[in-house]
């Protein structure tokens, strides 16, 4: 008797499923909620070069 041999992915549909469904977790934990870098030092530094380009 045949059987259809089925792999991990039967097709990329169901791999892109996987990874939306992925992604969706992360983004719902702390993970996705993350900082790697303190923004306010970023605009203090784009604030001080624009007073220096208005005044210069």
């Amino acid at each position: 008797r045949r059987t259809k041999v089925v792999g991990t992915f039967p097709d990329g549909q169901s791999a892109l499923m996987l990874v939306c469904a992925r992604l969706r977790h992360v983004a719902g934990t702390w993970w996705g909620a993350k900082l790697y870098m303190n923004m306010k030092h970023l605009d203090q530094m784009q604030s001080a070069e624009e007073a220096d380009h208005i005044a210069g």
